[in-house]
């Protein structure tokens, strides 16, 4: 599979490190939640439950073996065609994350 890196361009997939659901991106605030019995809940989802979709799906990869940067990468889960690639750190900051 060749993933084509926004900087570098096509690469091997297997200089990156499959990472997950790009959901994980989206870490719940533990201060913004009124009592610890609900911030405990919103982490226990976070941490353990898991989409498994068959067709389109957003994933974090680790480009481990080259500059080491975070991508999110669309791609079909049937077929393994990429879509779209994009750096991790644009993604989390057009959803409001600064860090």
């Amino acid at each position: 599979m060749i993933i084509n890196h926004p900087l570098l361009g096509p690469r091997d997939a297997q200089e990156f490190t499959y990472l997950g659901d790009a959901a994980l991106i989206d870490r719940p605030d533990g201060m913004a939640f009124p009592d610890a019995t609900a911030a405990q809940d919103a982490f226990h989802d976070y941490l353990y439950l898991r989409d498994n979709p068959a067709g389109e799906h957003r994933e974090l990869w680790f480009h481990e073996q080259g500059d080491r940067s975070w991508l999110v990468v669309t791609r079909n889960t049937v077929t393994h065609e990429i879509t779209k690639v994009e750096f991790a750190r644009d993604v989390a900051r057009s959803r409001g994350r600064s860090k």
